[in-house]
């Protein structure tokens, strides 16, 4: 997933960045109110993780100008705040969940993680095509039965694919969606890691097959 973090306080949001990307996620943090609209604007987010106590800008407000741009990946609220009128505002606002300080970062991946499956249409924690089954929860994948060996990034990118199932996804949304900011991406890494998931994939009654010069599909093999 790409995941947009605000957040103005250093510990926390190095604590937060260093969980989501050990679990495979790549993150845009961001400190700054002011800069909130043009960060969310400027690339293609899965999820917001937004406190609303922020400087030059109030989180509500950005909620509220966020939506009215159009911006519809679902944002999960932090807040030190614990009244119930902000939450329910928060949520007629266009927040799709909050977590109130101090919370595990554990469950803050589990929220983001459910809030991507909900606005994806999904609602389980696992994923099938053809004889193919993963389940996103446990992080683990199988073949008719049988567990399939997965990288990280291996199960992340066959995740994406998976959850596209008979659409291209473009190279460079994978791209983005596998790997850091800061990391230095190049589209052989990306070609690597699908030549890996097609070794690995031999006994699955699905292939992932290339559109030259636009990106990778998953498809389940029509029956003869």
């Amino acid at each position: 997933m790409r995941i947009l973090l605000v957040e103005d306080n250093e510990d926390l949001g190095e604590a937060i960045e260093k969980r989501l990307r050990s679990a495979g996620h790549s993150v845009e943090w961001v400190r700054d109110g002011n800069d909130v609209v043009s960060a969310a604007e400027g690339d293609d987010f899965d999820a917001v993780a937004l406190d609303l106590m922020l400087p030059n800008r109030d989180g509500i407000g950005l909620i509220a100008d966020l939506r009215k741009r159009k911006f519809n990946a679902p944002i999960l609220v932090i807040t030190a705040r614990s009244e119930i009128d902000d939450k329910v505002s928060l949520l007629d606002l266009g927040a799709d969940d909050y977590l109130v300080k101090p919370f595990d970062l554990r469950e803050l991946e589990a929220r983001l993680r459910a809030l991507i499956r909900r606005t994806g249409g999904q609602t389980t924690s696992t994923l099938g095509v053809g004889n193919l089954e993963m389940d996103l929860a446990g992080l683990n994948a199988s073949v008719a039965g049988k567990s399939l060996e997965l990288g990280r990034r291996e199960f992340r990118l066959l995740e994406i694919l998976v959850t596209n199932a008979g659409k291209v996804v473009p190279k460079e949304r994978l791209m983005n969606q596998l790997f850091n900011f800061d990391e230095a991406v190049s589209v052989n890494a990306l070609e690597l890691h699908i030549s890996r998931l097609r070794k690995k994939l031999e006994a699955a009654n699905i292939e992932i097959g290339t559109v030259r010069g636009v990106g990778y599909v998953v498809r389940a093999p029509h029956a003869h």
